[in-house]
């Protein structure tokens, strides 16, 4: 009777060691925390700017850091800087102009990296068209948007050029290569790591006059920008955002090629037909995203003071009732606060 007691106190002895056993385990075990929501709206199809961006997201970074990123496309009707004003996206893909103009008008946004350190755009024509300089611009067809701001760059480049800057502006139905190709406009303002590209890769002849070239100060195009709201609110997520982002740009900087295939194997189905192009714009970009030395991202005061007045000098920034402004407070245009 004493061995089957024995054997019923060690049985539960036994158990009691082992629950507790698992009990501790449990306990030390962290517990996955669930994965923040956050949106990434884009201003356009995906390309070779947000490369840094599906990289993140391909490698998991964004879990790393606690964030469930989506990534919302692009749309004409509404622009992602009223989507991230209006707390539908927590942060969008613009520029330079973009922050500007929202400013102007009321509706501030604030740029909180660059994602490509100097302007790399410009305006390109075909060269059998007779246009050899910025000046031959004048009297041509401009296929474009008919913002203010566009106005003010191409007044500039043809005057400081020689010419008298009057062309005329059409807003285009079909994508401005081929109105290019079909020659329902003389020329429109691209990038030079994709139009420039995309139009040599096509066999196309072409003349390409770069903007910064012709007195328009560099500044910082595309850029990632949030809201005031996001910044007071959600500060820790968005640091979280930059962290992985960052690295995404990073490991584009470093791979070109793998980051390119990263981003052809990430974004929707079929965005890109042409795998060659995207490896071309993908290496142009990834010797552009930053200059040797500098942490990507971060922003200067003299690109967001330079071109900011630039604009509010040639009456391109209008307020809510289409109508110059005279002064901003650069300052709240930009911050690095996020970038680590």
């Amino acid at each position: 009777m004493k061995k089957i007691y024995i054997l019923v106190i060690l049985f539960f002895a036994t158990a009691l060691i082992l629950i507790g056993s698992s009990f501790v385990k449990s306990e030390l075990k962290p517990t996955p925390e669930k994965l923040k929501p956050f949106t990434v709206v884009l201003d356009w199809t995906p390309n070779t700017n947000h490369t840094g961006i599906y990289v993140a997201l391909a490698k998991g970074w964004y879990k790393d850091q606690g964030l469930d990123v989506k990534i919302l496309p692009y749309s004409s009707s509404t622009p992602p800087d009223v989507l991230v004003n209006g707390g539908k996206a927590d942060v969008g893909v613009s520029s330079a102009e973009g922050v500007v103009s929202s400013a102007a008008a009321g509706s501030p946004i604030v740029s909180i990296a660059a994602i490509v350190q100097h302007n790399t755009s410009g305006f390109m024509a075909l060269a059998d068209s007779g246009i050899e300089s910025p000046k031959d611009l004048d009297n041509k067809i401009y296929g474009g948007y008919g913002s203010p701001i566009e106005k003010a760059i191409l007044h500039k480049i043809i005057t400081t050029d020689g010419g008298e800057g009057v062309y005329k502006n059409v807003n285009l139905d079909v994508a401005a290569m081929q109105a290019l190709t079909n020659k329902q406009i003389d020329f429109f303002w691209v990038f030079e790591g994709w139009e420039v590209i995309q139009a040599k890769k096509q066999g196309l002849h072409i003349v390409y006059f770069p903007s910064s070239n012709y007195g328009i100060p560099d500044y910082y195009t595309p850029v990632l920008m949030t809201s005031q709201t996001e910044i007071k609110q959600k500060p820790e997520l968005l640091k979280k955002f930059m962290a992985a982002t960052s690295k995404g740009y990073q490991y584009a900087i470093d791979h070109p090629k793998e980051a390119a295939d990263l981003l052809i194997k990430t974004a929707p189905k079929g965005t890109f037909p042409d795998v060659g192009f995207i490896q071309a714009s993908q290496k142009f970009l990834s010797a552009h995203y930053v200059d040797k030395g500098r942490l990507w991202g971060v922003q200067d005061k003299k690109a967001w003071h330079e071109y900011p007045q630039f604009i509010i000098d040639a009456g391109g920034a209008l307020d809510k009732n289409s109508k110059p402004i005279k002064t901003l407070d650069f300052g709240k245009l930009y911050t690095n606060d996020f970038l680590q």
